[in-house]
């Protein structure tokens, strides 16, 4: 059975979550963090939290029902995998969980590999430093578009409603987490790698050489890597000292404000930028 009432209180409990990890990940990066800023948070935040209150706004006029509302209604109709057999609910969200964590992974494989998608993909590449902001700044259209593949992992699954929004305050809090600007002590990154994502395993897939940014794909498990042959474990570089960003946009002053960072894939001076191969 359905839990009701999910869409009274969706936007309180992902808001609550957003500000909460938010908050607590910008502390720690004041008391311990891992690489020196380019820079200010007051110039960078500007341009990346005004890229996330642009991005609801687009997505809330977009979609009249987001994710988790569209997996109610497909509860109520039957659809998909899930809603046609008898299972139990907590293997149903036990399965949901996984099997959209594992879409989000495909769906950032496919948006490195497709040129054209790509183009979206380097506003979140292209950011000179790496905290907390950058795991949430990506350009509307590729919001737009991953609301997309959403909704279809959704119908297709038949995902229970709670699950889903149990998964979207996961997706925001680990993608948070793993943007952190955060030393965390040797042996408990290893530790952690064995389930979750962590800082210094994706700060490797926002290097500027392209071997690394071809890897470490993940954003809340850890394991999709490991299974798809995508996993690197230590950059060229250590981690202090690695070239972050795309090359060809990152240096360019445009890129840490939001007019610049909505133009990246469409401006003259950004379109041949390489850094994931060359676009042309």
């Amino acid at each position: 059975m359905q839990p009701t009432g999910i869409g009274d209180w969706e936007l309180l409990v992902r808001l609550g979550a957003f500000v909460g990890v938010l908050a607590a990940m910008a502390a720690w990066e004041v008391l311990a963090p891992r690489r020196e800023r380019l820079h200010t948070r007051r110039v960078r935040w500007s341009g990346n939290l005004g890229l996330v209150a642009l991005n609801v706004v687009v997505v809330r006029l977009a979609f009249p029902v987001a994710a988790v509302g569209f997996a109610a209604i497909a509860a109520e109709r039957g659809w998909g995998l899930l809603n046609a057999f008898d299972i139990p609910f907590w293997v149903a969200f036990g399965l949901s969980l996984l099997a959209l964590d594992l879409a989000i992974y495909l769906q950032h494989v496919m948006f490195h590999a497709v040129p054209a998608l790509w183009r979206l993909h380097r506003v979140h590449h292209a950011d000179p430093d790496f905290d907390v902001t950058t795991g949430a700044r990506f350009h509307p259209v590729e919001i737009v578009l991953s609301m997309l593949v959403k909704l279809a992992a959704i119908s297709v699954l038949g995902a229970p409603a709670i699950a889903v929004l149990v998964f979207e305050v996961l997706l925001n809090a680990c993608a948070m987490f793993n943007h952190g600007n955060v030393a965390i002590p040797e042996g408990v990154d290893r530790a952690l790698r064995r389930v979750i994502v962590t800082p210094d395993m994706h700060r490797i897939h926002h290097s500027m050489e392209m071997a690394e940014t071809n890897s470490n794909y993940g954003f809340n498990l850890a394991w999709w890597d490991r299974l798809f042959g995508t996993y690197r474990a230590e950059a060229s570089l250590p981690q202090e000292r690695m070239r972050i960003g795309v090359a060809g946009i990152t240096g360019d002053d445009r890129a840490v404000t939001l007019p610049g960072m909505l133009a990246i894939p469409f401006a003259p001076g950004f379109v041949h930028a390489t850094g994931q191969g060359e676009l042309t």
